[in-house]
């Protein structure tokens, strides 16, 4: 994507590209992944007033949120190495949407176990919660996920300051790794999509940590001795 754009009165020109797009043109971007991101809830609406849900809705509900739940983590964690790799600075201003959306398909998620599938029943959740170890592993990663929604505004950001609003937004990689083993000690026997998310985050966090490692190197200065005069007799 290539735009040129001129004024009458000799002002110099702007190109737009890919690497540099105009305000307008992230704010389309923005509104496209969230109506991609809207289109998995509405085949869920679409499939329960048609009946095509399958023999278990609330099942299919429960795993199709999970799901879209790791995709929306997965979306989140691959901005920062995508903006990296192809210089787009512009991608970081979707990460927020992208992880907003992944919250909002957790939150699908667990009301659909507490409402339809233990009736909002606390004294039946709290054992499920102690019994099950799937279900421990993702209610911590739910819990870990809601600082990082309520932290995802301007206000707070500027409150918190950018150090501590970044070490609470590390919590994503736990949340992603706790998703995956959630995933993974569900479905037990058929483990093909659980170890493709495994692969997804492995990569994107062994990439994350590479460029850390390299940040640190790049930042270390080498004390060089002192050069002492030798004075010949």
């Amino acid at each position: 994507m290539t735009l040129h754009l001129a004024s009458s009165n000799g002002s110099p020109v702007v190109t737009r590209t890919w690497k540099n797009p105009s305000t307008p043109a992230v704010q389309r971007v923005k509104w496209a992944l969230i109506l991609l991101g809207m289109l998995p809830l509405l085949r869920l609406v679409v499939g329960f007033f048609t009946d095509q849900l399958g023999a278990n809705p609330i099942e299919f509900i429960t795993r199709s949120t999970g799901t879209w739940t790791l995709v929306g983590l997965a979306v989140t964690l691959s901005i920062t190495p995508l903006r990296k790799l192809l210089n787009w600075p512009w991608l970081i201003r979707l990460r927020r949407t992208a992880g907003l959306l992944a919250f909002f398909y957790v939150c699908l998620h667990f009301t659909t176990y507490i409402w339809f599938d233990r009736f909002f029943d606390v004294e039946d959740i709290i054992k499920d919660v102690i019994k099950r170890p799937f279900i421990t592993v993702g209610f911590a990663a739910f819990l870990l996920f809601i600082p990082l929604a309520v932290t995802s505004n301007n206000a707070i950001i500027k409150k918190l300051g950018a150090k501590l609003w970044q070490r609470i937004h590390y919590l994503v990689y736990v949340i992603a790794i706790l998703g995956v083993v959630h995933y993974w000690w569900l479905v037990k026997k058929d483990l093909t999509q659980p170890i493709i998310y495994a692969c997804v985050f492995a990569v994107l966090l062994g990439l994350r940590v590479m460029w850390k490692l390299r940040g640190t190197t790049a930042g270390v200065k080498i004390a060089v001795p002192p050069v002492t005069k030798v004075s010949r007799s």
